[in-house]
């Protein structure tokens, strides 16, 4: 059975095996989808005496339902959390905080916790869609081992709606055995429409893949002036055509060659870095994004005691340490980075030079609920 307690086709299993396989979803999100995860919970909670001790004296229910990003955790921490709770984690994956905020406005997400960007914490604030935090149930949160800039996001009118969990950059990656190194959003583009065509990829997300045709005239990343966004809309209409796809999961592609260059956030890039040292990352010297993204808790979290534990299990140091060496994506706990090995620390992928992120802005809040930004997209991707 899926999340939505309706049978899964053989083909949808499939696919989703394959999606497994290739390394885009993990164990959990796998599990999940394809009713493998619930049939464990189930059995879980119909016999209670199969669950640890501490799950039945907390009452913390058999499930919790995490909704985040592409490759973006280590499934064996939620391995662990269940071992410890008798609390299985679904994962459900999404491609842009545009997704998560028309699924939240909907109603009925059945998410026990979500991963919203900085930038999109205030409208879920001023929506009415997600509660303070209470920090007597996250007694591993220290405010004080955070860097403030990518912690402050969290905090609205005074109150804390969400804990940081990760933070990064949007750059370029590359198959330099192909395309040689791309450090530029007008290489990016201008390749993308001749000598590397049907070889790129963008995001399926309105944020980075305007922002970023934006950056291309000089514009900034935010912007909401309507002839700028002209411009970045007939860049990405030109491109189009010569796309390989609009996809937020682009690691198998670039993996089994079929890509050779996209969009990309900092951890993809060091995953792929890893396997395949040919795939390089690089941030665009015109500009881009610096992002942050955090924990919150929705209001409808029908297991919010699970939610609590499940988040306070993740800020744990030690736990957020194998997080950090599984994603490859930078931490702005300094009790974890203490922990981290130097040659990480020292990457430039993940630690770019300080005149690199120089360059780079923060998401406003403003490009998330813009009527011209939203149309753009949806004319771009149906053109």
């Amino acid at each position: 059975m899926t999340q939505d307690d309706q049978p899964v086709s053989r083909k949808k299993f499939m696919e989703e095996f394959r999606r497994f396989e290739k390394g885009s979803v993990s164990r959990r999100h796998f599990l999940g989808v394809t009713g493998l995860g619930t049939a464990m919970a189930v059995m879980g909670g119909a016999m209670p005496s199969l669950l640890p001790r501490a799950a039945r004296a907390q009452d913390l229910g058999d499930r919790v339902a995490l909704a985040t990003w592409p490759n973006y955790h280590d499934p064996d921490n939620f391995d662990i959390f269940a071992e410890k709770t008798g609390v299985y984690t679904q994962v459900n994956v999404f491609g842009s905080n545009e997704e998560m905020l028309a699924k939240l406005q909907a109603g009925g997400s059945g998410w026990d916790v979500f991963v919203p960007t900085n930038y999109a914490i205030s409208t879920y604030v001023a929506a009415d869609l997600i509660e303070p935090l209470d920090l007597t149930k996250l007694p591993n949160y220290d405010a004080a081992a955070f860097e403030k800039r990518f912690s402050d996001a969290g905090m609205v009118d005074g109150k804390l709606y969400a804990v940081p969990k990760n933070w990064g950059t949007t750059g370029i990656a590359f198959n330099s055995e192909h395309t040689g190194k791309v450090d530029s959003w007008k290489t990016f583009f201008d390749g993308a429409r001749d000598k590397w065509s049907g070889r790129a990829m963008v995001h399926d997300y309105q944020l980075t893949t305007i922002g970023n045709a934006l950056v291309y005239f000089g514009h900034s990343f935010n912007s909401v002036d309507p002839a700028e966004l002209a411009d970045a809309e007939k860049l990405l209409i030109d491109v189009k055509p010569h796309l390989y796809a609009i996809s937020s999961d682009y690691q198998p592609a670039m993996r089994n060659g079929d890509a050779w260059l996209t969009m990309c956030w900092t951890g993809d890039g060091k995953q792929m870095n890893t396997d395949m040292p040919e795939i390089g990352f690089e941030l665009g010297k015109e500009g881009g994004e610096i992002w942050s993204d955090f924990y919150a808790i929705p209001k409808d979290a029908p297991h919010r005691e699970a939610a609590y534990a499940l988040i306070n299990f993740l800020l744990d140091p030690e736990v957020d340490t194998r997080e950090a060496l599984a994603h490859g994506y930078p931490v702005a706990d300094e009790r974890v980075n203490a922990m981290l090995p130097e040659e990480l620390l020292n990457d430039p992928i993940l630690y770019p030079a300080a005149e690199k992120l120089s360059a780079l802005e923060f998401g406003a809040a403003a490009t998330l609920t813009d009527p011209n930004r939203a149309e753009l997209m949806a004319r771009f991707k149906s053109a």
